[in-house]
């Protein structure tokens, strides 16, 4: 091939970087996975969508707290700044994320969205815009709430209605004046819900809770005794697929939201809230419900989930329901793919803080494993 050639071919073809391992995703779950990879000298990349470590976190609504005190909100490695009790706030999250990201020199690629992961050749091949990379093994160290998920009837509501899923409510002000109605009463639900009633608004909730945490979690039980045991000993260690029990739990838990665990139904109707039935359709441009009220409103919030969003991902790794197939993280239909992040991956705790770390470090041994590195 003539120089000229080589060059005209070096200018046009995308830019193709060579790692032992790819990781996709710089939310807590690609985070913990660095970390781990880092201790055994490996070379990898995390490639994240977001301009700034920590801002899926920023990018949620302005007075969202974690349910999780800051002793269970850490990754390995670094404590969470502050009072082991306090419940860290939305920024507070983001910034720790950032300063650990920082304080490991963890190599993350910012604004680089992972178009397609695909294998050839015996190697998987990452495309995000212009740039390409080549790894032996990849960890898609997302969880499987990538996609905003609106029911079809919400297009066929009157356009006055201001329309928000959840990922994109900020704060009360966004609103039209007029009643709110929220649809879906997992732990976001329910957060915004009370968070506009305590506002002044008319609010009305529509859907039913997947059951409540059996304690406040301000409490002095719930420092002690209650905390504990619920997301160190029930989420970490007795729902896991390595138990009856967590066998047992596991298709309900991936099927429904989590249990409240902050807001309460109570604390709703307190505020002023009225729980309404499941929406199940459109009449006159308005929500109709399953009981057959009409609900006259000026602004409705979708809390109603996510879709996977692993459309990108271009192997065969996935059930009927489009969820991916894997063994607690590993997929064994595809040597060298891994996933952290997922709900219940391993436990009911692996898609929440204090859980991500565990699995990162579990799913990094077997990567090493596979390498012959143990």
């Amino acid at each position: 091939m003539s120089a000229a050639l080589e060059l005209v071919r070096e200018v046009t073809e995308p830019q193709r970087e060579r790692f032992d391992v790819v990781v996709i995703g710089g939310g807590q779950a690609g985070l913990a996975v660095g970390y781990y990879l880092a201790r055994r000298g490996l070379r990898f990349v995390i490639l994240d969508a977001h301009e700034r470590v920590g801002d899926a976190w920023r990018k949620r609504w302005d007075s969202l707290r974690l349910f999780s005190p800051a002793r269970y909100s850490a990754l390995a490695g670094m404590p969470f700044p502050g009072p082991s009790d306090a419940f860290p706030t939305r920024d507070q999250m983001a910034d720790y994320l950032e300063a650990y990201a920082k304080r490991f020199k963890l190599p993350i690629r910012n604004s680089t969205r992972v178009d397609s992961l695909d294998q050839r050749d015996g190697r998987y091949h990452i495309t995000a815009g212009e740039q390409e990379f080549e790894a032996d093994q990849v960890i898609v160290a997302m969880a499987n709430f990538q996609k905003p998920r609106v029911p079809e009837l919400a297009a066929k509501l009157d356009a006055g209605i201001v329309q928000l899923h959840s990922t994109e409510y900020k704060k009360p002000g966004q609103l039209r004046d007029g009643p709110v109605l929220v649809v879906g009463v997992g732990n976001s639900g329910a957060e915004i819900a009370l968070e506009l009633a305590q506002a002044g608004r008319q609010v009305l909730v529509s859907g039913r809770p997947n059951g409540e945490a059996p304690f406040r979690m301000n409490t002095w039980f719930a420092r002690w005794i209650g905390v504990p045991l619920l997301f160190r000993v029930l989420f970490h260690r007795l729902l896991t697929i390595k138990t009856p029990m967590g066998r047992k739990a596991r298709p309900k838990a991936l099927q429904h939201a989590t249990p409240l665990i902050g807001a309460r139904v109570s604390d709703l109707l307190r505020a002023g809230a009225r729980c309404v039935a499941r929406v199940t359709g459109v009449q006159g441009g308005k929500p109709a419900l399953e009981d057959g009220e009409v609900v006259d409103v000026a602004n409705v919030i979708w809390c109603t989930g996510f879709l996977a969003g692993f459309s990108w991902l271009k192997l065969p790794i996935f059930d009927a329901s489009g969820a991916p197939l894997h063994e607690g993280g590993v997929v064994t239909s595809q040597p060298g793919l891994y996933f952290v992040g997922l709900n219940f991956l391993f436990s009911m705790s692996s898609s929440m803080i204090h859980g991500v770390s565990r699995d990162a470090e579990r799913i990094t041994a077997e990567l090493a494993k596979a390498r012959g590195l143990v």
